[in-house]
C-alpha cells in the first residue's frame, strides 16, 4: 500500500520486563537528512511500498499523517541484553544507486531488563556497511536512559546513516516483535525490502 497509508500500531502498555526496557531504553532520533520514519506494515499485513529513491532524498517522506513507529527486538547476547530498535524509511537515497526502501538500526545493550536499576553498556550503529560502537555511551549523548540519535547525510557513499548527537530528537511509538500481529510478523518475514 502508499507509503503514507500504512497505519501504525500504537505504542502498547508494556507488560514484560523485555517491553518494559524498550520503552525505557526507546531512543529519540532526530532527521536531518532523508525520510522521516514511518511505518513499514499495519495490523492486518499490509506492508509500504515504499518510493521510488529518485527526487529529493526527503521528497514525500517528511513524516506521515498517521503517525511514525519504531520496531524493536530483544534478546541475550553473550551475558548482555540487546534491545534492537529499527526504524523504516520509504526510501534511501544515495547519488548512484536509488533504493526504494531503507532500515536504520541500533541495539541499546543493557545488564538486565528485569532491574529496575538497569543501565546502557553500550550502543551500536549501522553506519552505512560497517558498525559504530559508543561503549560507554558518552553522557553527552544521553537525555536520562535514552540515547540521542541523527538520521544524517552520509559522506563518500551518500546515503542516510545513524550518528550519535547531543541535539534533542524525536520519540516514534514503540512496536515490539511479540506485541505484533501474527499477519504483520508474517508480512514483514517475507517482502522483499
Amino acid at each position: 500500500i502508499d507509503h503514507d497509508k500504512v497505519q501504525p500500531f500504537a505504542e502498547p502498555e508494556p507488560t514484560t520486563d523485555s517491553e518494559k526496557a524498550a520503552v525505557k531504553f526507546k531512543p529519540q532520533l532526530l532527521v536531518t537528512y532523508g525520510c522521516y520514519p514511518y511505518p513499514a506494515v499495519q495490523a492486518d499485513g499490509s506492508v509500504s511500498a515504499g518510493l521510488r529513491g529518485s527526487g529529493p532524498a526527503d521528497g514525500e517522506c517528511r513524516g506521515s499523517s498517521l503517525g511514525s513507529q519504531v520496531y524493536s527486538r530483544s534478546d541475550w547476547y553473550e551475558d548482555k541484553w540487546a534491545i534492537m530498535y529499527t526504524w523504516y524509511l520509504p526510501k534511501g537515497r544515495p547519488t548512484k544507486y536509488q533504493r526504494r526502501h531503507f532500515w536504520e538500526t541500533a541495539v541499546v545493550w543493557i545488564d538486565d531488563p528485569a532491574l529496575a536499576n538497569s543501565t546502557i553498556l553500550g550502543v551500536s550503529l549501522n553506519y552505512g556497511w560497517r558498525s559504530k560502537e559508543e561503549t560507554p555511551v558518552a553522557p553527552r549523548f544521553l537525555d536520562g536512559s535514552s540515547v540521542k540519535l541523527n538520521s544524517y547525510r552520509g559522506y563518500g557513499f551518500p546515503k542516510p546513516r545513524l550518528q550519535f548527537t547531543q541535539i534533542d530528537g524525536e520519540f516514534q511509538d514503540l512496536i515490539t516483535w511479540e506485541q505484533l500481529t501474527e499477519e504483520a510478523r508474517d508480512a514483514l518475514s517475507t517482502a522483499d525490502f
